[in-house]
């Protein structure tokens, strides 16, 4: 960040992670993400702003034009104690504020009482899954796709795009194949999991065999997976690009099957979630347990997707982004306080 050109680098890197953390983030791209942050104490302030800017815009789902031809002034304004943590928030959102003011769209915002306190599940988020006909079970990350073709020679499923993890109903003369592009993965009765994107696919396999195979005309299939076999433990990843090496396969430890599949693990979404609320949901599905030693920090507002057992990196994002102090105690607790 000592030039132009690396601020902007910054900016947008800053802006990925925003998006990558709405979406969930795994437990490597965590690990990466705190040390992005703590590469540059300025990287900190740039998520600080792109969050911002988020949030004001998420604040226009509560405006309705009235008819007044003037611009409200308090539509993004904020507590008053607050304005200092969010001061380069409010800054990056200022572009936005006037473009809907000389647009004649701001009105004065219809006032509305306090919503209820939110129930403590509207927080807790799941994957997508899918009891199939046979009574095979389909896990979809957020944004995968699938199309299901049952016939009486085979069961076949089509994913599009995204990853999924399949536990298939045993029935050997009724085989389940699931495409992926130029790629087939053959199973009887197994569990694995299929990430496919226009570069890769990638399979890796949790419980019994299966076998890759190339999809549509045999001169379009990647290199190598001809009756390719995969025991469980163990992952491949085909490259689609053109002239790829033949795919190896490769052992997985109980670690790296954790981490390939971080993305079946529930996570907590808050959005200007007080902080007390979002530590009474980790307290509640944890044993470790997080105090909030100062009373001032219950109401400050947090958002952001984060993984249910992860509470190490929840208390480590509030150091990092708020300026949080905690302190361990006992069995990997926490006592949060002001920093000093």
């Amino acid at each position: 960040m000592a030039d132009a050109s690396g601020h902007r680098g910054a900016e947008q890197q800053a802006a990925d992670w925003v998006a990558r953390r709405d979406r969930g983030l795994s437990a490597a791209e965590q690990d990466h993400y705190l040390q992005w942050l703590s590469e540059d104490p300025r990287h900190a302030g740039l998520v600080a702003r792109h969050e911002g800017t988020v949030r004001l815009l998420g604040q226009l789902r509560h405006w309705q034009p009235d008819g007044s031809s003037e611009p409200n002034p308090d539509l993004f304004a904020r507590p008053r104690r607050a304005w200092r943590r969010w001061a380069l928030a409010l800054a990056a959102g200022g572009t936005l504020a006037a473009a809907l003011v000389i647009g004649g769209f701001l009105r004065s915002p219809v006032i509305k009482p306090a919503p209820p306190p939110t129930p403590a599940s509207a927080f807790l988020r799941h994957n997508e899954r899918q009891v199939l006909t046979d009574g095979s079970m389909v896990e979809l990350r957020d944004g995968s796709r699938i199309e299901v073709r049952f016939t009486a020679q085979e069961r076949r499923v089509r994913l599009s795009g995204g990853e999924a993890h399949f536990t298939v109903a045993k029935n050997p003369a009724w085989p389940f194949i699931v495409e992926a592009g130029r790629v087939a993965v053959r199973a009887v009765g197994t569990a694995f999991a299929v990430r496919y994107d226009p570069t890769e696919v990638d399979v890796v396999v949790t419980e019994g065999r299966v076998r890759l195979e190339p999809s549509g005309a045999p001169g379009d299939a990647p290199a190598g997976i001809e009756a390719t076999e995969i025991a469980a433990s163990h992952r491949v990843l085909v490259s689609l690009a053109p002239a790829a090496p033949a795919p190896a396969i490769t052992p997985v430890t109980a670690e790296q099957m954790r981490a390939a599949l971080a993305w079946q693990v529930p996570r907590f979404q808050f959005f200007e979630t007080p902080l007390a609320e979002a530590v009474a949901e980790f307290n509640r599905r944890n044993p470790q347990q997080v105090v909030i030693g100062d009373p001032e920090l219950a109401a400050v507002p947090i958002g952001g997707t984060f993984r249910v057992d992860n509470v190490d990196g929840f208390v480590s994002l509030l150091e990092l982004s708020l300026g949080v102090r905690a302190e361990r105690k006992g069995k990997g607790s926490y006592v949060l306080t002001r920093g000093r």
